[in-house]
């Protein structure tokens, strides 16, 4: 098989080209992974510090050659690719601190001499499968801290950013067989979930579920994150202007393709009509365009088949009786672009309602008050982020202590993200551990409790 990434802004641009190594050769990256694993525990912290801190500089000294094929490969907005970069050298940078943190603790015995220690030890070979819409960002996330407590890693990203994380690794200049990509798609996911001591994963729900599925038979440790359904709610009392300024940028920033997005914006009251006015006024000053302009924001979407999707939805949509209030149209130029779009009155058993569809598109819904929209944000099993608009304090806590979602954030967009925090979602949003910030690390590695009493003693 080969393995072929286009530029989304211009098809006709072949980025890469390179042939995948199918199940076998999969198999066998993780095995050299794995020949090398111990050795790369054994180097100890300060070698895996600084091999981690050599990342983030060179990360940071190819800045904007990354920021440009994060542009040309996924069609990424300028300004958010070098953002992704700084970002991905800010991460390589973070985990470079986790070797010299403490890996287990110290414990009393219940009677008589001795040391009881728990300690942290790393399982060997973590997989990881990438999705393209943060080429850089994701594999870094994962494979920063996996790499940080002594795993090694065998990345398969997905085909639309096989360029980028191909370069990342050949920045990273980790020692051979410690930070191995593998190209392919559901041939070398399945491999590589086959033959990994423990699998991290961000996709799609369906593939998620086979990678949890997969792994719960083998009984090694697995984290899923497979997408949102995500809401917005604006309260009446919020500034309609600055509220759909942020749901702007959650709806249309990189074409939507964010699993933080926002994809349904929950009036309450009196907030419905001048948010709708609003809203598509500032939509309408988001258009499609080209994203190696700096001020872009709202690029191409990945390829034909997510362009075709959206535009059905929106006509079947639009022939079921919804209002388009801003965008439903194509730009006329070449590449898959589609208009930041906002839909009223939308039929409730359309599937915008109900499915994520990665892309600038977003409903609008009213509710008559808090309980309604809580109610209406929380009818989903895609729970992974909400934002929450108003400038009652009492109101945001409120609303946050009864949003099911992993994510709530106030008065900003949904689409946001810290990476010292820790990160992930509710019901099918996410399954397992959280990923990012310190609380990964403990994913990666395996608890082991040692006693050590004296030679003699008692047992």
């Amino acid at each position: 098989m080969t393995v072929t990434s286009y530029n989304p802004a211009d098809p006709s641009d072949l980025v890469v080209s390179v042939e995948a190594p199918g199940a076998a050769g999969t198999a066998a990256a993780v095995e050299r992974a794995r020949a090398v694993q111990a050795g790369w525990l054994a180097a100890g912290a300060a070698a895996r510090s600084a091999a981690l801190s050599r990342a983030a500089e060179a990360v940071e000294a190819h800045a904007g050659e990354l920021a440009a094929l994060i542009v040309r490969e996924v069609g990424k907005p300028l300004a958010e690719a070098r953002g992704e970069v700084a970002r991905t050298a800010a991460i390589w940078r973070y985990y470079a601190q986790a070797p010299y943190a403490p890996s287990g603790a110290a414990h009393e015995t219940a009677a008589g001499e001795g040391l009881l220690l728990t300690r942290r030890r790393p399982y060997g070979v973590a997989g990881l499968i990438t999705p393209w819409n943060f080429p850089l960002a994701i594999p870094t996330w994962k494979a920063a801290p996996a790499l940080a407590v002594g795993n090694t890693v065998v990345l398969k990203p997905a085909p639309e950013g096989t360029a980028c994380a191909l370069r990342l690794a050949e920045l990273a200049g980790l020692p051979e067989g410690v930070l191995t990509v593998v190209p392919g798609g559901a041939q070398e996911g399945g491999a590589l979930v086959a033959a990994a001591d423990v699998v991290s994963f961000t996709g799609s729900t369906a593939v998620g579920q086979a990678v949890i599925a997969a792994t719960a038979a083998r009984g090694i440790p697995v984290q899923a994150e497979m997408g949102g359904l995500n809401a917005a709610i604006v309260l009446p009392d919020a500034d309609p202007a600055q509220a759909a300024a942020h749901l702007a940028a959650a709806i249309a920033g990189y074409a939507g393709q964010k699993c933080t997005a926002t994809s349904r914006v929950i009036a309450v009251g009196a907030a419905y009509e001048p948010l709708a006015e609003a809203l598509a006024k500032a939509l309408a000053a988001t258009p499609a365009a080209d994203p190696a302009d700096p001020a872009t924001a709202c690029g191409p979407v990945i390829n034909e088949a997510a362009l075709t999707r959206l535009t059905d939805a929106i006509e079947s949509a639009r022939a079921g009786g919804a209002e388009v209030l801003a965008g439903g149209g194509r730009p006329q130029r070449p590449g898959w672009f589609v208009e930041p779009t906002l839909l009223a009155e939308v039929p409730a058993e359309h599937p915008l309602l109900a499915e994520e569809f990665f892309g600038p598109v977003a409903v609008l819904l009213p509710a008559a008050d808090l309980d309604e929209a809580v109610a209406i944000a929380n009818s989903t099993r895609h729970s992974l982020a909400v934002s929450v608009h108003t400038r009652d304090l009492d109101t945001a806590l409120a609303a946050a202590d009864r949003l099911d979602a992993g994510m709530i954030r106030v008065n900003a967009p949904s689409s946001g993200v810290d990476f010292h925090l820790p990160f992930g979602g509710a019901k099918s949003a996410s399954y397992g551990a959280r990923e990012q910030g310190q609380a990964v690390l403990d994913f990666f590695t395996a608890s082991r409790t040692v006693s050590l009493l004296p030679a003699g003693a008692p047992r």
